[in-house]
């Protein structure tokens, strides 16, 4: 079993996000291979809140040049985590 550090691998911080914070809506970079029950899981023994739903999508990594040469930044799975009303929120976003 993976550890739910592996699972999550960092918060997204950007002016859609922040917005959704007021609903209680938090979004992470999380692994390709996670499914929804284990990022669940992951984000509450993190920071120990309740999770009511998991919304995820597969990102598309963007398409760069370097000189003559064109090529593909990674790929990447995007995770947006609805808690519950009676949860108490993620400090971590605190301030932001």
């Amino acid at each position: 079993m993976r550890s739910p550090h592996d699972i999550i691998i960092k918060p997204i911080i950007t002016e859609a996000s922040t917005e959704a914070l007021a609903d209680k809506k938090y979004t992470f970079k999380v692994d390709k291979r996670a499914n929804k029950t284990e990022i669940k899981n992951a984000i509450e023994q993190i920071f120990e809140v309740k999770v009511a739903k998991v919304n995820t999508m597969n990102m598309l990594g963007k398409m760069k040049r370097m000189g003559a040469n064109i090529g593909r930044r990674p790929s990447w799975k995007k995770a947006i985590v609805t808690l519950t009303e009676d949860s108490k929120t993620i400090e971590f976003f605190e301030g932001m």
